[in-house]
């Protein structure tokens, strides 16, 4: 068994998805015994490279971690000080995230020299080896970073096909585990007041970064379906725009959606979450392509039936008419899952939610970790 483990990725004062995944895979692993420390980055994107308003998060450091703030993505001198000195100290277990091929450069010199040490086990976390928006060099950083790993963990079918094109080191799957450290589900009533929304609409919600494959403009055209319309329903959308926005306000002017819309388009810090998600009567994925979310376990957590599209492995998290409706990425289909969840109701969904969101264990995924 591992004595110590080292999380190299996201985390606190970054701000997102990855670094909450990141905290809580630390806590677990603590739970599990291991003296764990998560190294993060000092410098993740050049400024310029960063989409939003701020790569950092306004919550305070989390008191029960121990995070060290050190690694620079674009500087290779800091590579060499950060992959020495985890060389030296021999940690047992080095848990990776592989998210963006930018990262590969950094990532995979740091992992050469660690394993120079011909000790430690390198395990990555894969969640994108094929990235959504395509760019240069791609490829040859995915292929560079994936040679010093020993073997992956993914939580998506599609993530583990596209690893065959880069590697045949050990792979195995394991679903994405519920988002559960964002506090506990509240009333619906009281969530819409808290944030000022109102308490007796029909109100879905888009939640997270807003990007071209994530299918906001689908949904948006679905949300001008005249059936739509007549049934009053609200679109919530909680998140930051990670691209112009212009295209977006195009679509609501060209439609006339205002009346239809709740706009809350900045970031969405960590202690606001569960607001959002309690306020909602159905979680809407309406993504062009994706491999997996992590706002599907966060819906699982507070028992939100979703809708997702047919794409990459939203489905196989999603069973149909049980945990939710699956529709083709289209506006007419969407519209039509939108209709559907409301025919059926939440209390139809409610008993396979709370059935199904048993299978998505942080201690399932920190045993696939120490056992690859």
């Amino acid at each position: 068994m591992y004595k110590n483990a080292i999380i190299i990725g996201p985390a606190w004062p970054l701000r997102g998805g990855l670094a909450s995944f990141d905290e809580r895979l630390a806590r677990q692993f603590t739970v599990e015994g291991y003296d764990t420390t998560i190294y993060t980055f000092s410098l993740q994107y050049p400024g310029f490279l960063f989409p939003g308003t701020t790569q950092y998060s306004s919550e305070p450091a989390p008191t029960d971690l121990k995070i060290k703030k050190c690694i620079n993505s674009i500087n290779p001198l800091n590579w060499i000080v950060v992959g020495n000195e985890l060389r030296r100290m021999k940690p047992d277990l080095v848990v990776v995230r592989y998210w963006l091929p930018l990262m590969g450069p950094c990532l995979g010199s740091i992992l050469r020299l660690i394993k120079k040490n011909r000790f430690t086990k390198v395990v990555c976390i894969a969640d994108n080896v094929i990235p959504h928006e395509k760019r240069f060099g791609d490829k040859p950083f995915t292929r560079y970073f994936v040679k010093p790993v020993d073997a992956f963990v993914t939580m998506s079918a599609k993530v583990k096909k596209d690893l065959l094109q880069f590697t045949n080191k050990p792979a195995q799957q394991v679903v994405h585990p519920l988002y559960d450290n964002f506090g506990e589900a509240l009333s619906k009533e009281e969530a819409r007041k808290k944030l000022e929304l109102p308490v007796n609409e029909k109100i879905i919600l888009f939640f997270g970064f807003i990007r071209k494959y994530k299918g906001l403009d689908l949904l948006l055209e679905a949300m001008n379906d005249e059936r739509i319309r007549a049934a009053n329903i609200k679109l919530l959308i909680a998140g930051e725009f990670y691209e112009k926005r212009e295209e977006y306000d195009a679509i609501i002017e060209k439609l006339k959606l205002h009346p239809q819309l709740l706009l809350r388009t900045d970031f969405i810090a960590d202690s606001e979450v569960r607001y959002y998600l309690s306020a909602a009567d159905f979680v809407i994925q309406p993504y062009r392509n994706a491999t997996q979310s992590g706002v599907t376990p966060l819906a699982y957590h507070f028992e939100k039936p979703m809708l997702v599209t047919n794409v990459g492995g939203l489905p196989d998290l999603v069973p149909d008419k049980k945990v939710g409706v699956i529709t083709e990425p289209n506006p007419k289909a969407i519209a039509d899952g939108l209709l559907e969840l409301y025919a059926l109701g939440e209390d139809h969904f409610l008993p396979y939610l709370k059935e199904e969101k048993k299978k998505y264990s942080w201690h399932k995924l920190a045993e696939a970790l120490t056992q690859s």
